[in-house]
């Protein structure tokens, strides 16, 4: 009789693990449905894109309130840093992780403006102008992430305008985000739209300088008395506001080493000079791992600058 008992227990505990079991497989089962219909059909241009898990380099990236990038023109590394013509940017540079081997890649100056923003050159060799491309790029994804993006073109005549440049120093070759019309005009903004209010900025920010301040049709103390004059109050701002400046350019004067001067500015950075090689690919992929985007192009084969960060 006891036996009898024994048995019917163990019987009745084998069922109500069974039972819960099954219900919990059955949950989970459902739950694992419900995400994957929720994603699908995510085809809109702006739609949320997929996101990849954090390497060990990608995990260690800060995650700016605001970051600003501003793009010169066309010189040599050590025609600025190191260049008594440029004692604003050297200071700059001094105050915050220089990358001493940085690259464009490639000539002229168009293919690097799409590279650094798009992740592909998008095969363009020249400076021709009207181009348009309906591919990825760090603005839509931004977007689609439910983050903000803009860039401010000194010179632009207006907001969203699409002329190429013509009798004013504006250059529509080094505004990629134009290159592509998916995008919202609204993001395509003249300087003079540039928040006074740093904290009104978008998430990220593309700063390009008119033909004469970007070093191009100018000097370098031209480009740095612009720089002086246009980023100190952004840089001090940055400093207690978790936001950061990088400063790069976007080829050399025509060599095949197009070694550039590039160096980033904020309070996750740690001074000094970082020997790990980059380019626009590497720029653009610290962009993106920084917000949890999923790389773009080239950049899916970059990698993210590492070992600059204080935290």
């Amino acid at each position: 009789m006891g036996m009898t008992r024994f048995r019917g227990a163990v019987g009745l505990l084998v069922l109500a693990l069974t039972v819960a079991g099954c219900s919990s497989g059955g949950e989970g089962g459902g739950s694992a449905q419900a995400t994957s219909s929720s994603s699908s059909g995510t085809s809109a241009a702006f739609a949320r894109p997929t996101t990849v898990p954090p390497s060990s380099a990608a995990g260690v990236l800060p995650r700016p309130d605001h970051v600003m990038v501003v793009i010169f023109e066309n010189k040599d590394s050590g025609s600025v840093l190191g260049s008594s013509d440029a004692p604003y940017l050297n200071s700059l540079a001094t105050s915050g992780a220089t990358l001493t081997d940085a690259h464009g890649v490639a000539h002229p100056s168009q293919p690097n403006y799409l590279a650094l923003f798009s992740g592909s050159t998008q095969g363009v060799t020249d400076d021709s102008c009207p181009q348009s491309f309906d591919g990825p790029n760090l603005a839509a994804q931004l977007l689609a992430a439910g983050r903000t993006f803009a860039g401010y073109s000194e010179n632009l005549p207006g907001v969203g305008s699409t002329v190429c440049g013509g009798a004013t120093t504006y250059a529509r070759k080094h505004n990629p985000w134009v290159d592509f019309p998916a995008l919202p005009a609204s993001v395509n903004q003249p300087y003079t739209a540039l928040p006074h209010d740093f904290a009104q900025l978008p998430t990220v920010s593309f700063v390009v300088p008119n033909l004469c301040h970007d070093m191009h049709n100018c000097s370098v103390a031209t480009g740095d008395a612009w720089a002086k004059a246009n980023l100190a109050a952004y840089v001090s701002w940055a400093r207690t506001h978790n936001s950061l400046l990088v400063v790069t350019f976007d080829e050399d004067e025509d060599t095949s080493a197009n070694h550039i001067a590039t160096f980033l500015v904020g309070p996750m950075v740690k001074p000094g000079p970082s020997a790990q090689r980059t380019d626009h690919y590497g720029v653009l992929r610290t962009l993106e791992d920084m917000y949890g985007l999923a790389p773009i192009g080239s950049a899916a084969g970059a990698k993210p600058l590492t070992g600059i960060w204080t935290r």
